[in-house]
């Protein structure tokens, strides 16, 4: 499996357009019964509004779906879902409601303000890259740990758990493509004697990009 973008978060975000009010409602999902269970929820929470449309794009499968939920055929799921297609972001899920205000927008106003809305929701969410990371164990000395914890931060990993005793026994998450180099770093940082004990590998998001 390659990398590829996801949500950072969830989020929302509201605009208003010609009395319209639009609000928008997005969630990291990775399976379509998440995806389903959020939309349920919205249209609940708004079950009073006009319109409750989604979409929703896994990974896994390369599952597409979306409802307009009553507005014109074309102006709401789809716009919508070319959002995250078109930034390549997956396993994400989003709801944009609408309360109408009495003015007709017309096909091309309901797509350009249906597309906001998942591009603002997307935006306020942020993306993480999904990579496949490593999970090691490696011991340290105690004069040699804040040497250590700088150089699990510059390969670009996280500190999971230490546990202190006679030695110093640490867990770290690192990009599985930075681990050959980090070992290295160590063996030479200790003069080779601290290891890396490589555990399980998982995909998992990495911290959230800058947006574009």
């Amino acid at each position: 499996m390659s990398d590829f973008l996801v949500p950072f978060g969830k989020a929302e975000s509201e605009f208003t357009e010609k009395r319209s009010q639009f609000i928008s409602h997005l969630w990291p999902v990775t399976t379509e019964e998440e995806a389903q269970s959020r939309i349920r929820e919205m249209k609940a929470r708004y079950h009073d509004a006009r319109h409750n449309c989604w979409c929703y794009q896994l990974k896994n499968g390369g599952v597409q779906r979306y409802s307009d939920d009553r507005e014109p055929q074309g102006t709401a799921g789809q716009p919508m879902l070319n959002v995250f297609a078109r930034e390549e972001v997956f396993d994400v899920c989003c709801v944009v409601t609408r309360y109408f205000g009495g003015i007709l927008l017309g096909a091309g106003g309901l797509t350009r303000a249906y597309a906001r809305g998942a591009k603002d929701a997307l935006n306020a969410a942020g993306t993480a890259r999904m990579l496949l990371w490593q999970s090691v164990r490696l011991p340290s000395t105690y004069p040699l740990l804040e040497r250590v914890k700088g150089e699990v931060a510059a390969a670009g990993g996280e500190i999971t758990d230490i546990q202190y005793g006679a030695a110093i026994d640490i867990c770290a998450l690192l990009p599985f493509e930075n681990v050959p180099a980090f070992a290295a770093r160590l063996t030479e940082l200790s003069a080779g004697s601290l290891t890396v004990e490589r555990l399980e590998q998982r995909f998992c998001p990495g911290p959230r990009l800058a947006a574009k």
